[in-house]
């Protein structure tokens, strides 16, 4: 015979000792069984999409949820901008000069080098150079700021964190040789979640997708019909069958073109300058070598 006592110490806890209970209930502990959460991040990203089919969720939070996903997945080399393409500032060039480069670019932050490329001393703000109206007798170095340089490997979710707690908008990406291999700012980390962050400058292009930039070349939106770009330039780009100039670089190139490649498309090369979500948003827009202008082809 059991002892009374003994089977009532297993029911009730001794003092101080909680007693664990699933706060759960019935109903939510069946669901979980029936239906047992995603396994894996892709069958996350699928969860999310259904979420949205049923109205759980809107299109531009599952859209930001599924940047969130992916960019944990992504390094610094995947969305830099390449050496090739960084716009860089000599620290010894002429102030009026420097200025020039400032007002063409409108970037707000200059990596600043010293004799060749590679040899990055500072970053310049493009706000600290208004200090030099007020005092011309400052030395251009005294207004440079630290630069920050990562490895291409570093991870952005790792990134954002530390540009939050740095204060840092801009670094210098590196390669595994300590050569410089592009730079990375956060408005670069930000997009992946959120999609192309646009300025006033970009709703200026916006208006009709092209726009002529100070140096000659021209910012093409990569949703502009193939129409448009031919009566900008004076091509005679097929028109049938594509209804973007993105789609019609992507075929010719047997695949959308990464951020930083140049893909040459009758007589005009594409560089692309932006690339979300599978397709091109910018392109910077030349003619290509040996290319003839056409006449009545310039951009007003």
């Amino acid at each position: 015979m059991s002892d009374p006592a003994s089977t009532r110490r297993d029911r009730v806890p001794e003092r101080g000792v909680p007693e664990l209970r699933d706060k759960r209930g019935l109903f939510e502990r069946l669901v979980e069984f029936v239906s047992p959460g995603p396994d894996s991040k892709d069958e996350l990203i699928r969860t999310l999409a259904d979420a949205e089919h049923r109205e759980l969720i809107e299109p531009e939070s599952r859209l930001m949820l599924e940047g969130v996903l992916r960019m944990a997945d992504l390094t610094a080399g995947d969305v830099m901008v390449p050496a090739t393409r960084m716009d860089l500032l000599s620290i010894e060039a002429a102030v009026d000069d420097i200025i020039g480069n400032v007002i063409d670019t409108a970037h707000s932050r200059f990596p600043v080098y010293e004799g060749t490329r590679e040899n990055i001393i500072g970053i310049l703000l493009a706000k600290d150079l208004l200090k030099l109206h007020r005092a011309p007798e400052l030395n251009l170095r005294t207004l440079l700021r630290p630069a920050v340089f990562v490895p291409e490997s570093k991870r952005l979710n790792e990134l954002l964190r530390d540009f939050r707690s740095n204060r840092n908008h801009l670094a210098v990406v590196i390669d595994e040789f300590g050569n410089t291999a592009g730079l990375i700012t956060i408005e670069d980390v930000l997009e992946e979640i959120v999609g192309e962050i646009e300025d006033e400058f970009d709703e200026q292009e916006q208006e009709n997708g092209i726009y002529t930039l100070a140096d000659g070349t021209h910012r093409v939106a990569g949703d502009v019909g193939i129409e448009a770009v031919n009566n900008a330039f004076g091509t005679t780009l097929p028109e049938d069958g594509f209804d973007t100039i993105g789609g019609f670089v992507a075929q010719e190139h047997g695949r959308v073109p990464r951020r930083g490649e140049t893909v040459p498309v009758g007589g005009l090369a594409f560089t692309v300058m932006i690339a979300r979500g599978g397709a091109v948003r910018w392109f910077r827009v030349a003619r290509a070598p040996d290319s003839p202008s056409v006449e009545g082809g310039d951009v007003d």
